[in-house]
Order: structure tokens, then sequence, then C-alpha cells
């Protein structure tokens, strides 16, 4: 099974489950290790996950992929390292429950027309976020975005 088709299998496989427990999978990365392979696994919900979300998915996700019936073998038999994360900071925000989630923080856009935009979340629906750009509201539509991540901020002064 190629790469691509393991990667869309593990999203079908871990979806559910995580849901279930209150989680997104926000991202499923498999790379070649020598000959093992590495399995990251990145989730997330709203208010940020704690260790504890990370340590129960941990283990809902190694119960499944080690059970061969409920994953469908998706991994096979060789063997890998799993590695369950939350996204970080670094993450693009790409849905809108991203934009939700960082809410009151500043983020940096770029357009599909090649314009940036940096301003923070004041609000945000289905179809884009309003964004305060130097004191202005901003209304950016995201399928205008062609990438987005949050700006870190240190020692920011509440106004």
């Amino acid at each position: 099974m190629a790469t691509d088709q393991t990667r869309e299998r593990l999203v079908e496989v871990l979806t559910p489950p995580l849901l279930a427990m209150g989680l997104d999978l926000e991202a499923v990365e498999l790379t070649p290790a020598g000959r093992r392979r590495v399995l990251r696994v990145a989730v997330d919900k709203d208010g940020g996950v704690s260790m504890d979300d990370v340590a129960d998915a941990t283990k809902e996700v190694s119960r499944l992929l080690d059970d061969p019936v409920a994953s469908g073998d998706v991994m096979g038999e060789q063997p890998y390292t799993l590695e369950v994360t939350s996204p970080g900071t670094d993450r693009p925000l790409t849905l809108p429950r991203h934009w939700r989630r960082n809410e009151g923080r500043l983020v940096k856009a770029t357009t599909r027309d090649g314009r940036t935009v940096r301003g923070r979340v004041l609000s945000h629906d289905d179809d884009g976020a309003v964004l305060d750009v130097d004191g202005t509201k901003s209304r950016l539509a995201y399928a205008d975005v062609a990438t987005a991540k949050v700006e870190l901020e240190f020692n920011r002064k509440e106004s």
C-alpha cells in the first residue's frame, strides 16, 4: 500500500474513535526511518489538548493499530514508532475550527492575490474571520486565503 493510501486509510480508521473522545484529528504523517516508520498523529480540541488527552489518544490509537481487524491491518507488518502530539503553533489555519481556536490571537495571512494581512482574530464563522488590522475591522474570507498562521507574541500587553 502506498504511503498516501496508507495515510488516507489511517485518517478513516482514526477519525471516528478520536472524535468520540472529543478530539479532532489534525494531521497524520507517516515517514520512513531506516527499517521502521514513524507515525505522527496530531490531535486538537477547543481549549487545547492536555497531556492527559495526548496520553489517552496515544492509548486509543495504539489499541486500534494493534488490532488488525479494527484497523484493517493498515500498518501491516513493518515496525513503526507512534508519536501523538498537538499540532503546535506553526500549524497553518486551514479550517474554520482553526480560526475559532485562535480567536484573540494575532495571525498573518497571505491571500490568493498575494496581499499580506496581519491582524487579531475578533470573530469567525463558517465562511471567514473578522480581523482587527491596525484598529480597523477587516473581513477575510477563507476562500481568499492562500496561507495563514498564528504569529507568536511574547510579552503581549492586554488592552
